[in-house]
């Protein structure tokens, strides 16, 4: 009789280690469904300035302090994209590669808009590997935009004119607005 006490208590012993392992293993799985979910479908950004208006002249901060300015004249046909991110966000982690490769495919100026701590920013560059791409903060643009949801892509002209803006989810809503802002220019 006590030999089936032991072996029921080594039994029970063992069936709460496998219960606890399985119960790690299913919320690391919920974690990482956690990153990969993103909205289905396109989303429409708050209004604030829109396609066709010029932003204001605003001074940016680099991450290292220096001064970036926004609505300035750039070189005559110039494009730049300006994408708002923030460190905390998933989806943000996964649309910046694809926003790196449109613009050095498209020959457009990216500009990261930060949003969070800087120091949060700072470790989001490295980790990503963003050291050639300017990476600004400051919560007057994304106020003058109404930025309001991330991932927010805005395509500016050379002389500081919005030409497309929009929250992009994935490769296809980044290049379906690049080409919006292609018969802009053009036009």
């Amino acid at each position: 009789m006590m030999s089936f006490l032991v072996a029921s208590q080594i039994l029970l012993f063992g069936a709460v280690v496998v219960l606890v392992m399985v119960v790690f293993a299913l919320a690391r799985q919920i974690g990482v469904l956690h990153e990969r979910i993103a909205p289905i479908g396109m989303q429409t950004a708050q209004t604030g300035l829109e396609p066709g208006q010029a932003i204001p002249r605003i001074t940016m901060r680099t991450l290292e302090g220096e001064p970036f300015p926004m609505g300035e004249p750039l070189a005559p046909g110039a494009v730049r994209m300006l994408l708002f991110v923030a460190p905390d966000c998933p989806v943000c982690k996964r649309v910046l590669p694809i926003a790196l490769d449109v613009a050095r495919d498209r020959g457009l100026e990216l500009v990261l808009v930060g949003d969070g701590a800087q120091p949060e920013l700072v470790m989001m560059r490295d980790r990503m590997g963003l050291a050639g791409v300017a990476f600004v903060t400051g919560v007057e643009l994304g106020l003058v935009l109404q930025v309001s949801r991330l991932p927010t892509m805005v395509l500016l002209d050379a002389n500081g004119t919005i030409l497309a803006k929009g929250v992009v989810n994935t490769r296809r809503h980044v290049e379906a607005l690049v080409p919006a802002a292609a018969g802009r220019v053009a036009a």
